[in-house]
């Protein structure tokens, strides 16, 4: 599917020029967890404790840090700090502060996106406001509304979108950020507790349980990367408690050493490489409310791996993605930019939780990946989506379920997923612009490569132009001849067989069927002769001339 990005460069005829495709970068950390099982009575009532009282500094320092806004600086972090140590120790305290700072700088960035969307919405209405009611629009540009009712109603809209504007400018020029320890969406949920089938002490559970804050910053050099919250190669999991819970400590110096052992599963033999190493890991333990479960997450840093050269990744082919809803269509390709075999579909369904629509997106692109090692490519084409500003409905209209479809699609955590999956196999990703990709596969690739016993789709053949244009080659199938008609004198004519290919001056495949009212294909008194093609000099240059017929591409 193809999206629209603002501030493009434009052509003569208007088109929109694509940018060039790139690989994209592989991922630079990674996180693992393991559930914490077989914890005691008196593990938990510790866990708990710890819990909510650093989840009690968490909200102390977060609310400092929204009040010094703008003014903040390496002083006043500093200052923050020093009167947390004695509540808890100074490596609490630093990732305490450094947690707080970092969701303030969170909120600054949504403050940002509020902003340039609340500008998209402006604008649209702006411009169908000054349009005469009933005036048709374009494919670039929106029409005047169907109504006399409908614009004053839109004019009401742009006054109340102009006061939200005012007022997020005026928070961002002030250094003002909403944060709420938690999140927002669970703090509503408590004037909806019938809706959300939840008890206010259920509900309560679960706000509390997402204010605890158990969470350490690793450290390079320290015994098994982090002096905090320690986990020893065969699992054992003991943590520093804070100042004031020190007298719970089962452990020398002030330790509290779990029951629970962990193994990490999922890149365990990294992991365990890099504590042995003493390299910095950093931990965070959290409580899942609605399972009643803990968990323990492990996640650290590396610096991300050289990116493959373009044509390095492409030697092999390319296996072309096009986004969609609720599946992703996947076509091979190879070097020459032909579609190879059938095309490949897999789906995923959204809805649902959270939970269930990531494994969803992993479970999909698990597969995918597993095709492509099959079939030994070593890059996969996929658009570089972007619906920032599409999915407003002044830009759209009541285009309700357009624009359900595309907030629905998964392109951000999609992109994420697949290039962290892919790198952990050696697959390069290679972002591709998405202009014109439905549009033009469909044109030029959806009837050829129709047949008897296979149906193309608009969506298999946009994975056929992304991975063309992720090759380099045009979307089109063949390029138009020179002016010298059938000669080749100027060049060859086709787009993808350049000089150095071997075969290009091969004799083309007879292609069984008439093409034309005269000789069949395949059937004339030179066919397959390569030295019968009309050269200078050759017996066949007086004869009459006839054309063979053509591939899909060379």
């Amino acid at each position: 599917m193809s999206g629209v990005r603002g501030n493009e460069e434009r052509s003569v005829s208007g088109l929109r020029v694509p940018v060039a495709p790139f690989v994209a970068a592989g991922p630079s950390g990674v996180a693992v967890r393991d559930r914490l099982k077989h914890l005691t009575a008196e593990d938990e009532k510790v866990l708990r404790l710890i819990g909510a009282h650093l989840g009690m500094l968490a909200s102390r320092d977060l609310k400092a840090r929204c009040a010094d806004g703008l003014e903040h600086s390496a002083d006043t972090w500093a200052e923050r700090k020093r009167e947390l140590t004695p509540l808890s120790s100074s490596r609490w305290a630093g990732a305490v502060t450094k947690a707080s700072h970092d969701q303030w700088a969170l909120s600054r960035r949504c403050l940002a996106a509020h902003i340039h969307g609340l500008e998209a919405g402006i604008k649209a209405i702006r411009h169908r406001l000054s349009l005469p009611i009933g005036e048709r629009g374009s494919k670039r540009a929106p029409g005047g509304y169907r109504s006399a009712r409908e614009w004053h109603a839109k004019s009401r809209r742009l006054a109340a979108l102009e006061a939200r504007h005012a007022a997020a400018v005026e928070d961002w020029q002030a250094g003002r950020v909403r944060a709420v320890r938690g999140g927002k969406r669970l703090a509503n949920t408590r004037h909806h507790l019938a809706e959300a089938d939840l008890t206010e002490a259920r509900w309560r559970e679960r706000w509390e349980a997402e204010r605890w804050f158990i969470a350490a910053d690793g450290e390079s050099g320290k015994r098994y990367g982090n002096e905090t919250i320690r986990v020893t190669p065969d699992g054992e999991i003991n943590i520093k408690l804070p100042a004031p819970l020190s007298g719970l400590a089962n452990a020398p110096h002030g330790r509290y050493v779990l029951a629970a052992r962990v193994t990490f599963p999922h890149r365990g033999p990294e992991w365990a490489d890099r504590i042995e190493a003493n390299r910095a890991v950093a931990y965070r333990i959290h409580y899942d409310a609605t399972r009643a479960r803990w968990y323990l997450t492990a996640s650290w840093q590396y610096a991300p791996a050289p990116q493959i050269p373009l044509d390095a990744a492409l030697a092999h082919g390319v296996i072309g993605v096009d986004t969609n809803a609720d599946h992703l269509a996947a076509w091979r390709l190879d070097r020459h930019g032909n579609p190879i075999g059938s095309p490949r579909r897999f789906f995923y369904d959204l809805t649902g939780t959270a939970d269930h629509r990531d494994a969803q997106v992993r479970h999909a692109l698990t597969h995918l990946l597993n095709w492509a090692k099959t079939c030994g490519v070593k890059a996969i084409a996929i658009e570089d989506l972007d619906f920032t500003t599409e999915k407003t409905r002044e830009k759209h209209g009541r285009k309700r379920r357009f624009r359900q479809l595309i907030s629905g699609m998964p392109t951000g955590r999609l992109r994420a997923r697949l290039t962290s999956m892919a790198d952990a196999t050696g697959i390069a990703v290679i972002a591709v612009d998405p202009a014109y990709t439905s549009k033009w596969g469909a044109q030029h690739w959806q009837h050829p490569t129709t047949s008897t016993t296979r149906r193309t789709s608009r969506h298999d053949a946009a994975s056929i132009a992304i991975g063309r244009r992720a090759q380099g080659h045009p979307i089109r199938r063949r390029t138009a001849p020179p002016r010298d008609d059938r000669s080749d004198r100027r060049g060859h004519r086709t787009a993808q067989a350049p000089p150095g290919i071997l075969g290009r001056e091969g004799p083309r495949p007879r292609i069984p069927g008439p093409r034309t009212r005269c000789v069949p294909p395949g059937h004339g008194a030179n066919a397959g002769d390569q030295r019968a093609q009309h050269r200078s000099g050759h017996a066949a240059e007086h004869e009459t001339w006839q054309q063979d017929s053509l591939p899909l591409s060379l």
